[in-house]
């Protein structure tokens, strides 16, 4: 499922305009878009969390020519299903 497939579940689902929907989409894809970028996690109970985690700085090498390059620190998301969600998969 894409970000379109996304919308128009939401909008069969709660009875809503797929503009309103995508709407709803959007402003959860964003605001959890922007506590991880803060630094802070979101929970969702029965679904997961998603946090942001860091990447400390390290020395890397091109496979191809050997040279060694310098990658620098950095943030990634990341997610950790919650129980509700790993019984549901499996």
């Amino acid at each position: 499922m894409n970000k379109a497939g996304l919308i128009n579940h939401v909008a069969s689902s709660a009875g809503l305009s797929k503009a309103a929907a995508g709407a709803v989409v959007e402003a959860v894809i964003g605001g959890i878009t922007t506590t991880l970028a803060e630094g802070g996690s979101v929970s969702i109970a029965g679904f997961g969390i998603f946090s942001a985690v860091g990447r400390a700085a390290r020395v890397a090498r091109n496979p191809r020519t050997g040279e060694s390059i310098d990658v620098a620190a950095s943030n990634a998301p990341k997610f950790k299903a919650g129980k509700a969600l790993k019984d549901a998969v499996n």
